[in-house]
């Protein structure tokens, strides 16, 4: 394994790469309040037959934080991400993506501007989404469920959601993760049926500074689609996220196949080998097909 440091705009970001140089790349992107090391179990899973990447987002881990709030904005993380890929590939080659909790909103907002935004044109082979939807999806939700009086589907998830509003307060999410840190995270870990050993030192700062991709991202509305192929993960225990948020999925990215799973939020966590077995079939799959379209 090599822990290296790179640069994207404003921040420093250290990533981790792991296993078969020749390999598909398969970059896991973690969520909030994680580091990279959510990933320790299932990257071990992947590596023989994979170059595994993960990295640390802006404000978590070893990586740096931005300056202001603005820095936590999509445009910000996807370029994050891009600096990675480039790290990675300087050849221009695509990697594998896998997101999970922000880590997939982040990926989402990725393949949703893979089209227009030059940084990821052709940069992102498949798309592996867990546990975190996309902004656009989410709002549809939302929109949809409203509008088709689905008040009681909607109305369960605002209710998963309650933290999303809390965390809008403003110094009071910082207040507790400083006073209440630790028992913040043994909390965390006894709800969510997890050890919570990948919480190391730096979840308080991570969860202080994580409250800001909240903060600084919104709902979205959009209705674009995405060509990018997509394996939607949903782990049908999800304290968080009920299934039914990803009703419409076909609407936003129509190249795409769905795994329901009986686990929780942190399935990366409780069940790395399916994470890890379903990853890599879903990388055969699309690197199979690649194959042919060279061959043709």
């Amino acid at each position: 394994m090599t822990i290296e440091t790179i640069t994207s705009s404003d921040v420093r970001l250290s990533v981790r790469i792991e296993g078969a140089d020749d390999g598909p790349v398969v970059v896991l992107v973690h969520g909030f309040p994680d580091s990279q090391r959510v990933w320790d179990r299932v990257v071990p899973l992947l590596a023989a037959d994979h170059r595994v990447v993960t990295y640390d987002v802006r404000g978590a881990g070893d990586s740096s934080a931005p300056s202001s709030r603005s820095g936590y904005r999509m445009s910000k993380l996807v370029g994050d991400l891009a600096a990675v890929i480039d790290h990675v590939r300087p050849d221009g080659g695509p990697v594998h993506l896998v997101g999970h909790d922000w880590g997939s909103i982040q990926g989402w907002g990725a393949v949703m501007r893979e089209a227009s935004d030059a940084r990821i044109t052709g940069r992102i082979a498949s798309y592996t989404s867990i546990s975190g939807p996309g902004l656009d999806l989410f709002g549809n939700f939302f929109r949809t469920g409203l509008a088709r009086g689905r008040l009681a589907t909607v109305g369960r998830q605002a209710v998963q959601s309650w933290y999303v509003v809390a965390f809008q307060a403003p110094g009071l999410p910082e207040l507790v993760a400083r006073r209440f840190g630790r028992r913040l995270r043994a909390t965390l870990a006894r709800s969510q049926k997890v050890d919570g050993q990948h919480w190391g030192d730096t979840f308080e700062a991570d969860f202080r500074n994580g409250v800001n991709l909240y903060r600084a991202n919104g709902l979205s509305f959009r209705r674009g689609t995405t060509a990018v192929p997509v394996q939607l993960v949903v782990p049908t225990k999800d304290s968080f996220l009920s299934p039914a948020v990803y009703a419409d999925i076909e609407e936003f990215a129509p190249d795409v196949r769905r795994v329901d799973v009986v686990a929780g939020h942190w399935i990366v966590q409780s069940q790395p080998q399916v994470v890890a077995d379903t990853v890599r079939a879903f990388v055969t799959e699309i690197e199979a097909r690649q194959d042919l379209r060279r061959e043709a």
